[in-house]
């Protein structure tokens, strides 16, 4: 069986942003030739998320209105900001929005369904953080 592991990094200019990552993604499994196996993509953060969806710019803006509405920012609204953080909105939209996707290869690509794309959440960006690429298979 053939492995690959590689990281995607990102360090984004706002604190809320989707990244479509899918080039990258085909890129490590083109890299890795693996033609039969398994792709995981994973947030290696517990404030960013890793989904598949489609690449429509009214849907990414509806994910932001609508996890706003779910797990509004505010520094006196949860819990876990009273240690001295402010991102406890973030690690909530995180858990919703999930924390990895895993896509079939096959023939050497990534076997997706019609409009999909893999994405990169980030809930409370800024600064650096990265994205764990495994492909598995033979």
């Amino acid at each position: 069986m053939k492995s690959c592991t590689e990281y995607l990094w990102f360090q984004t200019k706002n604190k809320h942003e989707f990244v479509n990552i899918t080039h990258d993604v085909e890129e490590i499994v083109a890299k890795s030739g693996v033609k039969e196996g398994l792709c995981l993509v994973n947030a290696m953060h517990i404030t960013a998320s890793v989904f598949i969806n489609d690449n429509e710019s009214g849907l990414h803006q509806d994910f932001g209105l609508w996890l706003e509405k779910l797990a509004p920012y505010g520094k006196d609204k949860y819990q876990h900001n009273l240690t001295g953080e402010d991102n406890a909105d973030a690690h909530l939209k995180r858990t919703v929005m999930g924390r990895e996707v895993i896509v079939a290869v096959t023939k050497g690509k990534l076997d997706f369904g019609p409009w999909e794309q893999i994405f990169y959440g980030e809930f409370d960006g800024q600064r650096k953080k990265r994205v764990l690429v495994k492909v598995l298979g033979e």
